[in-house]
């Protein structure tokens, strides 16, 4: 029987699930219990289930619900701006809504009645790019969530007395999977919105003594102004770091830290088209293989092809990295109609991302072949902010690195454009830069030079 962890969570009985800063607990028991009525209110057909998310118990009741009940779950961020969020509804038609209703707690509130057809494997649905609230959903079963989670726990070797402490939002797939590969072992997860600048993080952190801290880029920046090296945290095992790549010299600075406190520190590398996880590089290679995305996680595989589609075999040759595996997603979601199709990838994906390996079978990314940056974790479009920006008539052109978004405009409207992206996207105002440009490099063939453009920025730009 091709079991999940999620129909199993009564096997761990009375040990504590979830653990909420304000001290609210709830058991493996309980957490089933909760969820199997919660399922059954949701109906007894197979529903569209949107979830509003916030980092405590009643979302992941919300979610096991769905998932239990053998419904579709759309994760979404509770704090997403309210013309993207009436969008996405409309477009989908869900059957309805899980949210945090103010003063009543969590509520079930159906919405259409006529909803789109599902395809009966279908189990979650996250969005490709966490802010921009683009419509383009990445369709995963039970079987890529189970698969990813398993794979997780194997190579990070957890257990049930493992109690990581949540630092990610659970609507992205990075925070998502930090969820479930802990359900599927037993442990206790400590729930928390705080962010890791506030005090109030670090006492539940100690007084819960939580084991694990996961984190993209940003939040590791953030650690290393907080000197975490100075910190007294005897419960912590281990850090995993995801989401973008991290600057060399923070690996080297959270290596030596994970060194001198007897600690592990992964770094890994994924997308939510593949649930999560793709690959991880182990703790004791971290200095020796810095900037690695290390070996495919335990079940999967990566192979690398060129441009006309060959296998590379020799070592330090770019090409496509294509990745395999039972983590992998059924496919894309751009409209309702694509809510009902069949697994489309059959455990193929083709990441979009240029890496080579080395002799000791090592990967490394060394591009994009697409137009993506990640922001703080989450994949940024430069054609969509683009297009936002054109449908607002600002004549602009985006290009960018991770964390860093760089929009070049011909009039004079810098702080408007700035103002516009922000407010739309909730981006922190020191990954906006805005600069202008008499007028856009063109190529012969009418097409604007990214590459030039991005030249001609750092040229003005240089420190």
């Amino acid at each position: 029987v091709n079991m999940s962890f999620i129909d199993n969570l009564e096997t761990f009985g009375s040990d504590i699930a979830f653990e909420e800063d304000l001290g609210k607990t709830i058991s493996y028991d309980e957490l089933a219990k909760k969820a199997d009525i919660l399922a059954n209110e949701f109906g007894s057909k197979k529903q569209f289930i949107v979830i509003k998310c916030q980092n405590d118990i009643d979302t992941l009741i919300g979610y096991l619900a769905a998932l239990r009940g053998g419904h579709a779950a759309l994760m979404l961020d509770n704090g997403l701006d309210e013309s993207l969020y009436h969008n996405l509804i409309s477009h989908y038609r869900p059957d309805g809504i899980w949210s945090a209703d103010g003063i009543n707690g969590y509520k079930y509130n159906k919405l259409y009645t006529e909803h789109s057809k599902l395809h009966p494997d279908l189990s979650l649905l996250l969005s490709t790019s966490g802010s921009t609230g683009s419509p383009k959903l990445v369709k995963l079963t039970k079987k890529n969530i189970h698969s990813n989670a398993s794979s997780i726990a194997e190579y990070l070797q957890l257990n049930s007395s493992e109690s990581p402490i949540t630092t990610l939002p659970l609507h992205y797939s990075y925070g998502l999977s930090i969820i479930n590969s802990h359900l599927l072992v037993g442990a206790k997860i400590l729930l928390t919105s705080h962010s890791v600048v506030s005090k109030e993080f670090w006492s539940f952190f100690k007084d819960s003594q939580a084991t694990s801290i996961a984190g993209v880029p940003y939040t590791y920046e953030m650690l290393q102004r907080l000197k975490l090296e100075r910190m007294e945290l005897p419960s912590l095992r281990y850090m995993t770091q995801a989401g973008g790549k991290l600057a060399p010299r923070l690996v080297k600075h959270f290596a030596s830290i994970a060194n001198d406190k007897g600690i592990r520190f992964y770094t890994m590398y994924g997308q939510t088209e593949a649930t999560a996880r793709i690959s991880w590089l182990p703790a004791d290679k971290i200095l020796s293989k810095a900037g690695s995305i290390g070996i495919p996680i335990p079940e999967g595989k990566i192979t690398l092809e060129d441009t006309s589609g060959n296998l590379i075999t020799s070592p330090e040759t770019d090409g496509e990295l294509i990745y395999q595996g039972n983590n992998v997603m059924m496919g894309y979601a751009e409209s309702a109609e694509d809510l009902v199709l069949d697994d489309q990838l059959k455990g193929v994906l083709r990441t979009g991302d240029i890496a080579k390996y080395d002799d000791d079978g090592f990967y490394y990314i060394t591009g994009r072949l697409k137009r993506f940056i990640k922001i703080f974790g989450n994949r940024v479009n430069l054609e969509e902010v683009e297009h936002e920006l054109s449908a607002n008539e600002f004549d602009c052109k985006c290009i960018g690195e991770d964390n860093l978004l760089v929009i070049a405009t011909l009039s004079n409207n810098n702080e408007q454009i700035k103002q516009h992206i922000i407010e739309k996207y909730h981006f922190h105002h020191s990954v906006v830069k805005i600069f202008q440009i008499d007028q856009f490099p063109i190529s012969s063939s009418g097409k604007i030079q990214y590459s030039e453009l991005f030249e001609f920025y750092n040229s003005k730009n240089k420190t």
